[in-house]
């Protein structure tokens, strides 16, 4: 199996489930989004938090994408940047445990938090406080780092990072990989357009929901697509309850959204479906194949709070995926 490289906000999330969206509104967090906080703001939310029942698990877009494929076998490695404290000592320590390789270096800075919401309709909603993961910068990384790995991963959430994540495609494309970008929130792309727009001729494989695609086209899902894979070598739109859109120049590939009774938390829902599109991916597995396997372990993470299933449900998913 081709090897898969990924850098990312290496986060801590903190999440509590919510009975209204009132808490949202009195912290200025729109639903849905992501929100970077200041100092003060993360104050403010940890304040609030502390009345409420919470539960801890790493976090980070990327971060998810790479432990739930390390529950696969694929083979993976992970950059970031954590804080010399409790909250980097736990992710650090999850992250070996898991087999990761990780190349995390450590800053003066507190190890960031994402203090997520769960409203009752499983929405989240995430206020980010970055932290030390804010202060990876472009002349950290090594060539080194990048070798031996067939896609590289960028989740959305860095690309305000300019410089860092211009960089890091260098890198990344001057060791053979593929590069692969998911746009993570439609507020992300909104706040810095013309980035992502001067950005998108230099990625490969792009992951994007209808919200996301749309705050980059100005187009609806569909023609969204055709217009994504226009630049792209891989273009995939994800649409919810009615399935996922995929192209790869002239093929064109959809498949339905997992039937999920009940919508408990979509926390990581992208994350996983990625991680499920690029373990089929990095196995040589057809278009349809990489969309089915992204929807059906997006499916099952939604069943769920928070960013980890539970043993049994993986050694199922081990099993619908053809592994031992």
């Amino acid at each position: 199996m081709k090897r898969i490289l990924g850098i990312g906000n290496a986060l801590v999330d903190v999440l509590t489930k919510v009975d209204n969206e009132q808490i949202l509104s009195e912290l200025h967090l729109p639903k849905g989004s992501m929100q970077l906080l200041s100092t003060e703001a993360y104050a403010e939310v940890t304040r609030r938090m502390q009345a409420l029942p919470t539960k801890l698990t790493t976090g980070g877009s990327a971060c998810n994408t790479l432990l739930a494929l390390s529950h696969l076998d694929a083979p993976t490695g992970m950059i970031g940047k954590i804080g010399d404290d409790e909250n980097g000592r736990f992710f650090a320590s999850y992250f070996a445990q898991r087999g990761i390789s990780t190349r995390l270096l450590h800053d003066s800075r507190p190890t960031g938090v994402a203090s997520t919401f769960i409203t009752p309709d499983g929405q989240r909603t995430f206020g980010t406080y970055l932290g030390a993961a804010a202060r990876l910068t472009a002349d950290e990384l090594q060539q080194a780092w990048f070798e031996g790995y067939d896609y590289f991963y960028i989740e959305g959430y860095l690309v305000q990072n300019h410089d860092l994540v211009l960089r890091a495609i260098e890198l990344a494309h001057a060791a053979g990989c593929e590069v692969c970008l998911d746009l993570a929130s439609y507020n992300i792309v909104e706040a810095d357009l013309d980035f992502f727009r001067a950005l998108m001729p230099s990625i490969d494989i792009v992951f994007a929901n209808e919200q996301e695609a749309q705050a980059l086209t100005g187009l609806e899902a569909r023609a969204a697509l055709d217009a994504l894979a226009a630049t792209c070598h891989i273009a995939v739109v994800k649409i919810g309850k009615h399935g996922v859109w995929a192209c790869h120049g002239t093929e064109v590939a959809h498949c339905q959204a997992r039937d999920v009774p009940v919508v408990v938390d979509t926390t990581a829902a992208g994350d996983y479906f990625a991680a499920g599109f690029m373990h089929a991916l990095a196995a040589g597995e057809p278009l349809a194949t990489c969309i089915a396997r992204g929807s059906l372990l997006a499916g099952h993470i939604i069943e769920v709070v928070g960013t980890e299933l539970p043993d049994a449900t993986w050694q199922q998913l081990r099993l619908q995926c053809g592994l031992a």
